[in-house]
């Protein structure tokens, strides 16, 4: 009888890409800019491929690779928890406060500065609409 539900394979199940892919992102993202730029050095086409790969999945661009994150998450390391010294946690819980109101204050300055902008070119709009009407009746008198 099947299942409806199909399990991960092992990674002894996997296919040799998806261990090369596993061993890549275990060593973190040197690894796979090393083998890109070793593919261009023996054989252009591979890295190349290799720099499309990289694009396509978003290992270049990230700041952390993704096994580094499931790292700090799988052992509790969150900015959340608790580390036992109570003015530590007390200093973290102030400065994640501070931080947290100073990016609710920038992102309110930047939408003021959105509807500034916006204001702005209205009324400019407005000035050249008001100009050409008083454009046109001056022809129309003459």
């Amino acid at each position: 009888m099947s299942t409806l539900t199909e399990t991960a394979p092992t990674p002894t199940d996997a296919g040799w890409f998806a261990k090369s892919e596993a061993w890549l992102d275990s060593k973190g993202k040197g690894a796979w800019i090393a083998a890109m730029v070793l593919g261009f050095v023996f054989f252009w086409p591979v890295g190349l491929a290799l720099l499309f790969y990289m694009i396509w999945s978003k290992r270049m661009f990230s700041k952390k690779c993704s096994h580094r994150r499931s790292t700090w998450s799988n052992h509790g390391f969150s900015a959340m928890t608790t580390t036992g010294n109570s003015a530590f946690d007390s200093y973290k819980a102030d400065t994640l406060q501070r931080l947290e109101q100073e990016q609710k204050d920038f992102e309110a300055f930047l939408e003021r500065l959105r509807e500034a902008k916006d204001k702005a070119e209205f009324d400019q709009f407005m000035d050249e609409r008001a100009h050409a009407a008083g454009a046109k009746s001056d022809d129309i008198e003459a």
